[in-house]
């Protein structure tokens, strides 16, 4: 397995000392790859996500040069807004 070096401020070490003296690891690098690893999970989250809304805004702007929208007035904004939102 390859070895890296990295540094840590003071505030990771100590919480990386911590959850391996509670048990929760081994040994820091056993907590280090756990925590590569939700990186890895959540950015590959976070380019779901932004596909997603690519694909919206792309439908989105799809309809509007087709005419499918509705004008609303400053006025009633807000309005409009809440009623979207569950």
């Amino acid at each position: 397995m390859p070895t890296r070096n990295i540094s840590l401020t003071a505030e990771q070490d100590a919480f990386v000392e911590k959850i391996v003296k509670t048990g929760e690891y081994q040994n820091a690098s056993e907590a280090v790859r756990d925590a590569l690893r939700a990186l890895q999970q959540r950015r590959r989250q976070d380019a779901l996500k932004l596909k997603s809304l690519r694909i919206q805004i792309r439908a989105g702007s799809d309809a509007l040069g087709r005419g499918e929208f509705i004008e609303i007035d400053d006025a009633d904004l807000d309005g409009y807004v809440e009623r979207l939102t569950p």
